[in-house]
């Protein structure tokens, strides 16, 4: 039986219909994903990155090929699936230790507490148990989501850009702050991202998607020791290799549009 946390894609291809016209999203993706790494995948807006998520997740389901985790064909969502959008989508009504507790309806109630306790612990934030999301800077806001996504213990946790709309400071914090929650939960990670320095900062293995139909060109393995120095040589060799699969992704896709 693979470890928890193992993931498969074979074959997956998913087209869309528009306007009576079935638009191609992603193209015969083969990945696989060792249980507790950490996977960033990069791609111009428009490459089908957040549609691989969404089927992973289960939100979606592809046209052609399979998504196994744990040698179990993936069919919709599921609790062993943790999700972490952009934006939070935090309950305002609700505070910040009912938040995380929403999905928990099924535990009994004292494991409820415990498991909220610790996982407040988890991303810094137990001062704020009792704090309501309009009181939470956009950097406590996401650390609430994650907290919310990993409490049901999953054994994926999909990140769809959860940096996108931090400014660059509290950005490279929360890229600290995913690294440490990583490495204390040890779940399997898949980050979704246009930022070249944080996918080679966060990410074991670096996938690089060609625009669409997305198409896996590239996938890197990423070298670096951790905890990695963005200036170090061997950083800054990886992600110059990033840049130019990158920029070659764009090139084609510019020759194809005119």
């Amino acid at each position: 039986m693979p470890a928890s946390g193992t993931l498969q894609i074979t074959g997956l291809s998913k087209g869309f219909v528009l306007a009576r016209e079935t638009v191609t999203a992603l193209a015969d993706i083969n990945l696989s994903v060792p249980a507790g790494c950490f996977l960033s995948i990069v791609g111009s807006s428009g490459c089908g990155k957040s549609t691989l998520l969404r089927t992973i997740a289960g939100l979606e389901q592809p046209s052609a090929g399979s998504v196994t985790l744990d040698g179990r064909r993936v069919t919709g969502p599921g609790l062993d699936r943790g999700m972490v959008f952009q934006d939070p989508r935090l309950l305002p009504w609700l505070t910040v230790e009912r938040n995380i507790a929403f999905g928990l309806n099924h535990r009994p109630r004292s494991e409820v507490r415990d498991l909220v306790q610790s996982h407040l612990a988890l991303v810094g934030l137990e001062a704020f148990a009792g704090a309501y999301p309009h009181q939470l800077s956009g950097g406590m806001a996401q650390r609430v989501a994650i907290a919310r996504a990993l409490v049901n213990s999953p054994r994926l946790l999909l990140l769809d850009e959860p940096f996108g709309a931090l400014d660059a400071m509290t950005r490279i914090q929360m890229q600290q702050e995913i690294l440490r929650i990583w490495q204390a939960a040890r779940t399997t990670m898949i980050l979704v991202t246009h930022d070249i320095d944080e996918a080679v900062f966060l990410g074991d293995l670096v996938v690089v998607m060609s625009s669409r139909p997305g198409t896996i060109r590239k996938t890197m393995r990423v070298n670096a020791p951790r905890p990695r120095d963005r200036s170090s040589e061997a950083f800054v060799r990886i992600r110059q290799q990033l840049y130019e699969e990158f920029f070659a992704v764009a090139e084609e896709a510019f020759a194809y549009a005119i």
